[in-house]
């Protein structure tokens, strides 16, 4: 410790928004450079190589082998698969001194497979797995919580290509197993979730949730144990509802009634149900103009927007996030009185379905809003909406009778308490932080950089391929964030910067010639130890040192080493503080260690 390159802090810093930011900065790991960014300490990179020759071990025992790719790329590769757009503004692009465009990597799908495509040519060379270990740059509009959310953040990214889908299936599994038995050995708990592919395309997906507080993802958890990504949920279909004693659907003036509390109490005073009930927000039917913007394709030379209207209960609240993973890659925002101007049948505050998607032609409206209901919209309801008229809506209008939709989407809030797809019950929710996703692309990026071999039957066949990942440096804080306590750290022994912290406390010579003694004796029994060995600094700042960095094991050499002839041996974790005479401390401190480690 008198030569470590360290210095603790004894406050929080005053950004630090997160447990693990607070304590990784305090306790000496990692310094801010700027927002999102992150300098590395001795102690840090101890940490994160530990973490990383874990993902090793498991990633190479599946058979992958690892490969290095710059993070400095040119622009044509991910013009080919359409990502230079599709990105936004999340990527870093610059111009080198003769203006060519490149871009700092946020994933290396393009890479892997040109890199596939120069060596490979034949079915013969697959099934093969590569991946890295590597820093990526995204440009986080918000960098937060430390290492959890940062503009440079180290990854693990792995691609796989096989001959057929049968082939991408067995390494999709393979992997996904690897990421287990991974965060099994890191003592991090975590959650498979279904999760939505969204710009990296392809078909099944999984998302590795830590569940925690801070995450700023938000999971439904079913009765049967499995879990979804809220942008993932299905609805399950909901039943037919007999429309048969529903009356016509009628025309009513509904004056000064744009908003749904405003709907609700101008029917209610002028229009009453027949029945005797109230009229409810869950009675009508809300649609809501957005604006789709496409990033260019085939048909489009350069990005282009779309006004949709999408129906949802009016009881319901439209999760923007959640409907625009449905249409992936583009992204959406609320339609603007620019994107309206053009489409004069919508009436705002009063829109309704009879002039959108199917009834449209019908409207005599020509080049028609594409309409597309929530899955909570079923078939045979009757519903409240509006007329396209100025202060008139419809009643009794019947989904399946008197309008159809050109699609279903999943547009609305999740809620607690709705039904799981899978349908063993009710749904809850938790928090968690991404901290690993597999997905099986597919033939995406095959086809868009014309990677192909030659099959069995010698014609020439795209490569199915998958992609996985694993957030090492977010693990790192993830860990953090759930092994400490007001004190400090409490690395689980596997990463911990040492297994061991030997104090040496007092002025007495022999209480340190005792920990040096120790020291010697775990080194040569292959122990990691971290040794205080400061002449100058009270018990106390020690103690509180050791606490702060998270050692599992603290053995002290003090008063009762000059005294009684022991070493106090602590567990970090709060478990029971021990007297060890000091010719036993050695092995009894490597037993400890030896069952920390299993």
């Amino acid at each position: 410790m008198s030569t470590l390159f360290l210095r603790t802090l004894r406050e929080d810093p005053a950004d630090a928004d997160v447990d693990s930011a607070k304590l990784l900065q305090r306790a000496g790991y990692i310094r801010k450079a700027a927002p999102g960014i992150w300098t590395w300490l001795p102690l840090g990179l101890r940490v994160l190589d530990k973490i990383e020759g874990i993902i090793r071990e498991e990633i190479n025992g599946i058979g992958a082998q690892e490969v290095h790719f710059p993070a400095l790329l040119p622009r044509e590769p991910y013009e080919a698969t359409h990502r230079w757009e599709e990105y936004g503004d999340n990527i870093f692009r610059l111009k080198d001194r003769h203006q060519a465009d490149y871009l700092l990597a946020p994933t290396h799908e393009e890479m892997f497979t040109l890199l596939v495509k120069d060596m490979y040519s034949s079915y013969k060379d697959l099934p093969v797995t590569l991946y890295q270990i590597q820093t990526k740059y995204r440009d986080e509009f918000r960098p937060r919580a430390g290492l959890i959310r940062g503009r440079e953040f180290i990854m693990k990214d792995a691609y796989s290509f096989s001959i057929d889908e049968e082939g991408l299936r067995k390494a999709y599994m393979d992997e996904r197993g690897a990421y287990e038995r991974i965060f099994q050995r890191l003592d991090l708990k975590y959650v498979p979730v279904f999760a939505m592919s969204g710009p990296m395309g392809g078909s099944a997906s999984e998302e590795f949730l830590a569940p925690m507080p801070i995450g700023e993802d938000t999971f439904a958890l079913a009765p049967s144990g499995k879990a979804w990504n809220v942008e993932a949920l299905h609805t399950p279909e909901l039943p037919e509802v007999d429309c048969s004693a529903t009356p016509a659907a009628h025309k009513e003036a509904t004056p000064d009634a744009k908003s749904i509390e405003k709907m609700i109490e101008r029917a209610n005073a002028d229009h009453p149900r027949a029945d005797g009930r109230e009229w409810a927000a869950s009675d009508i039917l809300k649609n809501v103009a957005i604006a789709v913007k496409h990033p260019e394709d085939e048909e489009h030379d350069e990005p282009w927007r779309e006004v949709v209207v999408i129906g949802v209960p009016g009881d319901r609240t439209v999760d923007m996030k959640r409907l625009e993973a449905q249409f992936a890659p583009a992204e959406i925002e609320e339609a603007t009185e620019e994107d309206l101007k053009g489409h004069s049948e919508l009436v705002v505050g009063y829109i309704g379905p009879m002039v959108l998607g199917p009834q449209a032609e019908a409207a005599g409206v020509k080049d028609p809003v594409r309409y597309l209901l929530d899955a909570h919209v079923v078939k045979g309801s009757a519903w409240f909406t509006g007329a396209d008229e100025n202060e008139v809506d419809y009643y009794d209008l019947v989904y399946g009778r008197d309008f159809e939709a050109d699609g279903t989407v999943e547009a609305v809030e999740v809620r607690h308490g709705d039904m799981s797809p899978d349908g063993s019950g009710p749904l809850s929710f938790e928090r968690g932080v991404e901290i690993g996703q597999v997905f099986q692309l597919g033939l995406k990026y095959s086809k868009a950089l014309d990677l192909k071999v030659l099959d069995q039957n010698g014609k020439t066949v795209p490569v199915w391929m998958g992609c996985y990942g694993i957030g090492v440096s977010r693990v790192l804080a993830c860990i953090a964030e759930t092994h400490h306590d007001d004190r400090g750290l409490a690395w689980p022994a596997v990463i911990a910067p040492a297994q061991v912290h030997v104090v040496a406390t007092g002025k007495n010579a022999e209480a340190f010639e005792a920990a040096e003694n120790l020291v010697a004796a775990l080194e040569a029994k292959g122990i990691e130890v971290i040794y205080d060995d400061r002449r100058k600094v009270s018990p106390g700042v020690k103690f509180k040192d050791a606490e702060l960095v998270g050692a599992p094991l603290i053995a002290v050499a003090g008063r009762d080493t000059v005294n009684d002839g022991t070493i106090e041996v602590r567990d970090r974790d709060g478990g029971n503080d021990v007297a060890v005479p000091v010719a036993e401390a050695a092995d009894a401190i490597a037993a400890r260690v030896a069952d920390l480690l299993k």
